[in-house]
């Protein structure tokens, strides 16, 4: 990776971008939410005229909720504003309107960090993924489980509408108070919004609003997660050889998405600095790969390649590579499947 090949080199390139800047951040709030709320009421004024614009508008502003929960995620990280207990609110008030209790999700994606591409440690705020070898010692019932769980239509138009509408709503034993309380937080605060819009325009305007909205969003944003660790030259191992700058730089891909889905995408497709150093306020991080030549050999992933990321299902630890389930059928007996 260049001439940087200490631990302190990088830190102190990453260390350089991690400071918000609070015109930057309010800035960003401001063309994010301003613009979502009059799509939104766009929306509703669009009803009377045609449910088909209705649905276009929808597409734009779900593309402005996916911009305010990249928003959301930084006010985790505590990379948005420098003051955490404005990080707190913002990122609270946030979260209500993209239905995800702030501390119950900033507490899984944490450990999602400090564990991604580690194949010992699986399971938490990840996408369930099984070694070839785990998957042909499963059960037959566990195999047909885990293949429809991995199915595109389950994945991607499904699992997400049903994990932040519904699974994000209720508490785990798991849990701690904080994560509990987050979850009751977010339930209060959502009844008081969807029950003042429905009293406004009615359940079924706002339903008829508010659903393809979130289907999109939700849809889009688990794609953005998945395709971020899930690509062809994807990099994970065992404990013994987990690497915390390999695994950021390898196994977090650069996806390079056009530029205005960059945009709405708060710049998450630089994923690779972001897991480097979650401090960066998302607006920096494109400034942090252009500007250093560490990042330069770093392989993008592009938008069209990126949608073939779907047919992997299994790591495969003798090649090191992901691998689809044709693959592991040519390699084995029809009757092992």
């Amino acid at each position: 990776m260049g001439r940087h090949n200490t631990d302190q080199d990088w830190i102190e390139v990453v260390k350089k971008y991690n400071t918000p800047d609070i015109r930057k951040s309010i800035w960003q709030l401001i063309n994010s939410f301003i613009p979502y709320v009059i799509i939104w009421y766009l929306m509703y004024l669009s009803l009377d005229i045609s449910y088909w614009l209705t649905l276009g508008l929808s597409v734009f502003a779900a593309a402005f909720l996916v911009r305010l929960f990249i928003i959301f995620h930084d006010c985790g990280h505590g990379s948005f504003f420098r003051s955490k207990k404005l990080n707190r609110v913002v990122g609270t008030i946030i979260g209500t309107l993209v239905f995800t209790p702030y501390d119950r999700w900033h507490s899984t994606h944490a450990v999602h960090h400090a564990t991604v591409g580690n194949l010992d440690k699986r399971g938490v705020g990840d996408v369930w993924t099984l070694t070839v070898e785990e998957y042909k010692n499963l059960p037959k019932w566990k195999k047909t489980a885990y293949r429809v769980y991995r199915n595109p239509v389950v994945l991607f138009l499904i699992g997400p509408f049903f994990l932040f509408v519904l699974s994000f709503r209720f508490t785990k034993k798991s849990m701690n108070t904080k994560e509990r309380q987050s979850v009751y937080l977010s339930n209060i605060l959502m009844l008081f919004y969807v029950t003042g819009l429905i009293l406004l325009m009615g359940w079924k305007s706002f339903l008829m609003i508010q659903l393809p909205i979130t289907y999109i969003s939700t849809t889009a944003g688990v794609w953005l997660f998945y395709v971020q660790h899930q690509y062809p030259d994807v990099v994970w191992s065992r404990k013994e050889e987990w690497d915390y700058k390999k695994m950021a730089l390898e196994g977090s891909s650069y996806l390079k998405l056009p530029r205005v889905l960059q945009w709405f995408s708060g710049n998450i497709g630089f994923h690779h600095i972001h897991h480097l150093s979650p401090k960066i306020p998302n607006y920096n991080l494109q400034r942090c790969h252009t500007e250093n030549e560490m990042f330069s050999n770093i392989k993008p992933v592009t938008f069209v390649p990126s949608m073939r990321t779907m047919s992997l299902k299994l790591w495969d630890e003798q090649r090191k590579k992901l691998i689809s389930f044709r693959k592991l059928r040519r390699s084995l007996k029809p009757n092992n499947i």
